[in-house]
């Protein structure tokens, strides 16, 4: 897979990273991804931080902005059967670059299809959430069909759950997706 958001995100190997929430009143709400030693990887915040509702933030360890994430809106976006949330990074000069564009099916009668599609970058590379992300049993798929991640149940906790990752997959990129899932179904980025 190519990456997404950096290549310092990619490993060689199978990953599984923990994922633990943070509740509304520590710094927004929103969740920490660790690895298998604890170690801080990434920070997501939600909207009590940024102060705007349907806008999230992917930070690495140190703190520093990974990608941006807002839903999009407007008349085109209340007339569509589909919720858009846009993906940026930020480019070497500190500009936000588009990197994907997740589109999820509102709830609605008209809703014909209930799959969440991922776009990503210029060409027509796309993935596929499969499966039911507050079940914590869901995939993340590429257009070949092959699991690039998976969403796991964490025995005893609904505050924490793993994510597998395949090798050479940006992980950034995977949990910025996740991190509009979590938004998505009234979890722990929403306001």
């Amino acid at each position: 897979m190519k990456a997404v958001v950096s290549k310092l995100y990619c490993s060689s190997m199978e990953e599984v990273m923990v994922v633990r929430r943070r509740p509304h009143v520590v710094n927004g709400g929103g969740f920490v991804v660790t690895d298998y030693k604890e170690k801080i990887v990434f920070k997501i915040d939600g909207c009590g931080v940024l102060g705007t509702k349907g806008e999230l933030v992917l930070r690495d360890s140190d703190g520093n902005d990974l990608l941006l994430i807002h839903k999009k809106g407007g008349v085109v976006q209340a007339l569509s059967i589909h919720n858009k949330w846009k993906g940026y990074s930020y480019d070497y000069q500190g500009s936000p670059k588009p990197v994907f564009t997740l589109r999820d099916p509102k709830h609605s009668c008209f809703s014909i299809t209930s799959s969440i599609r991922i776009s990503v970058g210029p060409g027509n590379s796309y993935f596929d959430v499969k499966g039911y992300f507050p079940d914590r049993d869901c995939s993340i798929v590429d257009s070949t069909g092959n699991v690039i991640a998976q969403v796991k149940e964490w025995i005893g906790s609904r505050d924490i759950y793993k994510v597998v990752t395949k090798p050479s997959v940006d992980k950034a990129f995977v949990f910025g997706v996740i991190a509009v899932l979590d938004y998505i179904y009234g979890e722990s980025t929403s306001c």
